[in-house]
C-alpha cells in the first residue's frame, strides 16, 4: 500500500498516462481509426454517407427511368403511348390538343426545364442529401457529428479528470495512512498497544493451563520505585513448579538489543522474584539479524508479530521452554535426571526447530508463498514445534505426578 507498493501499481497502470488501459478502450472506440468514425467518415467508400448517397441516387436513377419510360412515346408498352392511342383510336380530333398536353406534362418531367417538376424535386433531393452530408462531417463545426464529437471529447475530459482526481485522492490516503503507522510505530502508545497485545495472549494460554498471569508493568516490584515486569505469571497449583514465577517484557522499541534486552530480564527477575524471564521483541523493531527463538541461561528472548498468528507458535515455545525450566530449577531428585535429560532435549530441539522456521518462513515470504515444497516444510517444522511442546508438557505432568506421590510417601512416612 506503500509508494511504488502492489496497488499504487496497478491503479497506476490502469488509469494514468497515454497507454493506460482506459485511454486505450476509449481510443479504440471512439478515436479517429475506431470503427465508430470510419462508419462516420463521408470519405469512406463503406460509410454511412457513402452507402445513403449511392443508395438516394440510385433510387432516384430508377424512379425517373421508369416515370420517363412511361411518358415516353418511344416505348409503346409505356402508360402514355397506350394513352395515345387510346386516344387517337376514339379522338382522332382531339389528337392537337391531346399532343399539347403531353408535351406540357412531358416539359414537368424534364430535367433540361429547372422550374419542372422533375427538375424541382431533384433539387430537393439534393438539397436533402447535401444536409445529411454536412451534418455528418467533421469539417463543419456545427454538424451533428461534430457535436457528437465534442460531447465524447467532454466526457473523457471529465473522466480524465476524475480518474487524476481519485488517483491523488489514493496518493493521499496512502500517503496518510503509511504516516500515521510510521507515528504510532515511533509512539509510545504504539509501544502499550503491543504489551497489551502480549498480555492477552499469555493470558489465554495461562487460563488454559491453570495458571495465574497478571499485568504489573504500572506498579512497582520488590525493589523500591522500580516497575521492571511487564507481566508475571505464577505457575498453578497442578503444575510440577507450583508457585514458580515467569517474569514477561513485552517491547516494541528498535533500541533494545540482545544485550540490553538480558540485562532488563536480570533486573525484572529480581524485581519480580521470578526463576524465569522472557524478553519478547516485536516483529516489526526487533534486531537485525536476531533468532526467532533463543535462550541465555533463565532467559528467553523471542520475537513475535502480533498481526501474524503462524508466529504464535513461537510464543508458545517460549512460554513452555519458561515453565520447564521453572520445573528442572527445583530440581527434586536425582531420579529424575532422565525427564530433565527429556525436557533439556526438548527445549534444544524447540530452539533449533524455532530457527529453521524462521528461515523457512522467510523463503516463503520472498517469493510470496509461490513455492508448495517451501511451505509444506514450513508446515512440517511446526507441528515439529507442536510436538516438541507436547512432550514438555506430558514430562511437565509426569513430574508433577512423581512429586505428589513422593509427598504423599513422605507423609504417610
Amino acid at each position: 500500500m506503500g509508494k511504488d507498493g502492489e496497488l499504487e501499481s496497478i491503479i497506476r497502470g490502469q488509469i494514468e498516462g497515454d497507454d493506460s488501459q482506459l485511454v486505450k478502450t476509449l481510443t479504440a472506440h471512439t478515436g479517429k481509426d475506431s470503427p465508430l468514425m470510419q462508419t462516420l467518415n463521408p470519405e469512406a467508400a463503406d460509410g454511412v454517407i457513402s452507402a445513403f448517397t449511392t443508395a438516394t441516387e440510385k433510387a432516384l436513377t430508377d424512379q425517373r427511368e421508369r416515370v420517363l419510360g412511361d411518358f415516353s412515346l418511344d416505348n409503346e408498352a409505356g402508360a402514355l403511348s397506350r394513352l395515345v392511342t387510346e386516344l387517337k383510336k376514339n379522338h382522332g380530333e382531339i389528337g392537337e390538343a391531346l399532343q399539347k398536353r403531353i408535351g406540357e406534362v412531358t416539359d414537368d418531367f424534364s430535367l433540361d426545364k429547372e422550374d419542372s417538376a422533375l427538375s424541382r424535386l431533384v433539387g430537393r433531393v439534393e438539397s436533402a442529401r447535401s444536409q445529411i452530408t454536412a451534418e455528418f462531417t467533421l469539417d463543419e463545426e456545427g454538424s451533428a457529428l461534430s457535436g457528437m464529437r465534442r460531447d465524447l471529447l467532454e466526457v473523457m475530459e471529465s473522466q480524465r479528470k476524475t480518474n487524476e482526481q481519485f488517483q491523488v485522492e489514493v496518493m493521499e490516503k496512502l500517503a496518510d495512512m503509511t504516516a500515521r503507522r510510521k507515528e504510532a510505530e515511533r509512539s509510545t502508545r504504539h509501544g502499550e498497544d503491543f504489551e497489551v497485545a502480549v498480555f492477552d495472549f499469555v493470558q489465554q494460554r495461562a487460563q488454559k493451563a491453570g495458571d495465574i498471569a497478571s499485568r504489573t508493568g504500572n506498579t512497582t516490584g520488590v525493589i523500591r520505585n522500580n516497575k521492571k515486569g511487564d507481566i508475571v505469571v505464577e505457575l498453578g497449583p497442578e503444575h510440577a513448579a507450583a508457585g514458580a514465577r515467569v517474569v514477561i517484557e513485552a517491547k516494541q522499541n528498535a533500541s533494545y538489543t540482545a544485550q540490553s534486552a538480558r540485562s532488563e530480564l536480570e533486573e525484572a527477575r529480581k524485581n519480580r522474584e521470578a526463576g524465569v524471564g522472557v524478553f519478547v521483541f516485536s516483529r516489526r523493531t526487533a534486531p537485525e539479524g536476531a533468532e526467532p527463538l533463543v535462550r541465555y541461561g533463565d532467559d528467553i528472548l523471542g520475537i513475535w508479530d502480533a498481526e501474524n498468528p503462524d508466529s504464535d507458535i513461537i510464543m508458545e515455545c517460549a512460554l513452555t521452554v519458561a515453565k520447564a525450566l521453572s520445573t528442572r530449577a527445583r530440581q527434586y531428585s536425582a531420579t529424575q535426571s532422565a525427564d530433565f535429560e527429556a525436557i533439556e532435549s526438548a527445549v534444544r530441539e524447540i530452539e533449533r526447530q524455532s530457527n529453521s522456521l524462521e528461515e523457512i518462513t522467510t523463503s516463503a515470504e520472498t517469493i510470496k508463498r509461490g513455492s508448495d515444497r517451501i511451505l509444506d516444510r514450513a508446515r512440517i517444522v511446526r507441528e515439529g514445534l507442536a510436538r516438541q511442546v507436547i512432550v514438555l508438557d506430558e514430562k511437565l505432568v509426569d513430574l508433577r505426578d512423581l512429586v505428589g506421590s513422593d509427598s504423599s510417601t513422605s507423609i504417610a512416612a
